[in-house]
């Protein structure tokens, strides 16, 4: 069963570039090595007789059909804008000059 080292932690938030304390490296050590604890007893289950799956249910995408249709003009959508200029939505300033 593979288990993370204090030093594999200490890399992996060197990697992260991630400042981490003494008691975050305990307690990440702990809940990384219940995590790879988890995946070695589902390992021990699985079976070339059963398929993988990400969801036990199928699902299937729904796909509209691509039909074309007529835009709106400029017209109708500035037509529901609070504010317009010059064809154009207007909206308050938010980042100063």
């Amino acid at each position: 069963m593979p288990t993370f080292t204090r030093e594999e932690i200490e890399h992996l938030g060197e990697l992260a570039q991630i400042a981490l304390t003494d008691e975050e490296i305990t307690r990440l050590q702990g809940e990384l090595n219940a995590v790879a604890e988890a995946i070695a007893q589902v390992q021990e289950v699985a079976s070339e007789n059963i398929a993988p799956t990400a969801n036990p249910v199928p699902l299937e995408a729904y796909m509209r059909p691509d039909e074309p249709a007529t835009p709106l003009t400029q017209d109708e959508a500035l037509s529901g804008a609070a504010a317009s200029e010059d064809g154009m939505f207007v909206a308050p300033q938010i980042l100063g000059e």
